[in-house]
């Protein structure tokens, strides 16, 4: 299985810029571009194929690439909120779209995979490391702007505490003791929603 790569990234962050500042208590605008840094950089720790989390924390489209079908193509991020597409090259090394009606997208201890319907078959492939993309969105749903309301992510609270005491730990000077305790806040909060290695 190759590494996994993003398509289309967040349209938004899970904690807001005046979420955050509002946490640190900062009421003016001269820090905006650090504390946007410093956001991202803490979104960027637990979130996606890098993050520690091994899951996707706002909608966003990933695409992975398997040599070759089985009873089970494990994606390797999770929430998984869709398949969007499953291509594959055929035998003569032409890509075609695989039909929604042959497979599903079923989710088990060890998180999302994709797998046949009952009595649908495989097509055949062409023998080549990439001869099957699975185009997936993945992430906790984003709930739709409304009127004067911005798009809001449905990240869990424990997840969006974590990356604003992330925030504060990068922000504030504060001791080392006091630092160490921030620490590990930030790891109990995020410890129920890490993945297990796939």
């Amino acid at each position: 299985m190759l590494a996994p790569v993003r398509t289309a990234a967040p349209t938004i962050t899970p904690v807001s810029l005046a979420e955050v500042k509002a946490h640190l208590r900062v009421d003016h605008t001269d820090d905006d571009a650090m504390i946007g840094a410093l956001l991202t950089a803490a979104t960027e720790r637990f979130d996606g194929w890098t993050g520690i989390l091994g899951r996707c924390l706002v909608e966003q489209t990933w695409r992975q690439d398997f040599e070759c079908f089985s009873d089970c193509l494990r994606l390797p991020l999770a929430p998984v909120l869709s398949i969007e597409s499953i291509t594959y090259f055929d035998g003569d090394n032409a890509q075609q779209t695989l039909a929604a009606s042959v497979y599903n997208l079923f989710t088990d201890a060890r998180g999302p995979y994709v797998g046949l319907k009952p009595d649908q078959p495989w097509p055949g492939i062409y023998s080549r490391r990439d001869a099957i993309s699975v185009t997936f969105k993945a992430g906790y749903a984003t709930t739709p702007a409304q009127g004067e309301t911005p798009a809001q992510s449905t990240v869990p609270e424990p997840i969006k505490l974590a990356i604003i005491l992330q925030v504060k730990l990068n922000y504030d000077p504060l001791e080392s003791a006091v630092r160490e305790s921030y620490q590990r806040a930030i790891d109990a909060l995020v410890a129920p929603f890490r993945r297990v290695g796939v």
